[in-house]
């Protein structure tokens, strides 16, 4: 973007007046320095979430005689900050929630949401030790690792957060997660599909 700073200079002639030719051949003379400091264009800071891959494949892994299990990795979710300490507000945290739609098969039940949880990791949290993973949400039909998580991914639940948006800003950070789907032994076969979306809130 070009920054256009139009001077306009006007010179009014009043009459015909005639000058003594002396005075044409002297004149009195006087210079103004004009100077002006044009600053860069900067484009603010964001707080952006991005996911590496739009898909997570769930594999069969550990089933028995009552449960089938199926377990899966979250793509790399990444949490990037470019925003100077001027554009966040004090006392601003950020944190990553997910929530999961059912699993739909053609002229199948559906698998409700409770069935499947996960476990965040944090790849990179930064040196400040202010970014830190959820906790795990465990399938409905397990046992709760914590008391009442096994709740599965109805609700939104936590991925990643920090409270302290300003000391963390200017850095990237990443996070996955175990997933885990275990539903009962007799389910009908099938391909099911599930949307699980994650949500950047601040």
């Amino acid at each position: 973007m070009k920054a256009r700073i139009p001077v306009a200079l006007v010179c009014a002639l009043a009459g015909a007046t005639a000058f003594p030719a002396a005075a044409l051949a002297d004149p009195d003379e006087a210079q103004v320095e004009v100077t002006v400091d044009i600053t860069e264009i900067r484009e603010p800071g964001v707080l952006a979430l991005t996911v590496a891959g739009g898909a997570a494949t769930l594999q069969e892994n550990g089933s028995d005689l009552l449960i089938r299990r199926f377990t899966g990795t979250l793509p790399t979710v990444t949490v990037t900050d470019t925003r100077t300490l001027d554009e966040i507000p004090d006392g601003s945290a950020w944190a990553v929630l997910g929530s999961s739609s059912d699993f739909t098969a053609a002229g199948k039940a559906p698998i409700d949401a409770s069935h499947l949880g996960w476990k965040p990791k944090l790849i990179d949290g930064g040196d400040t030790g202010l970014v830190s993973e959820g906790e795990e949400v465990v399938p409905v039909l397990d046992e709760p690792t914590q008391p009442g998580n096994n709740v599965g991914l109805v609700d939104q639940e936590l991925l990643v957060s920090t409270y302290d948006a300003e000391t963390v800003t200017g850095g990237s950070y990443t996070v996955n997660a175990g997933l885990n789907l275990h539903t009962p032994a007799d389910v009908a076969a099938g391909s099911y599909k599930a949307t699980l979306t994650l949500s950047l809130f601040e």
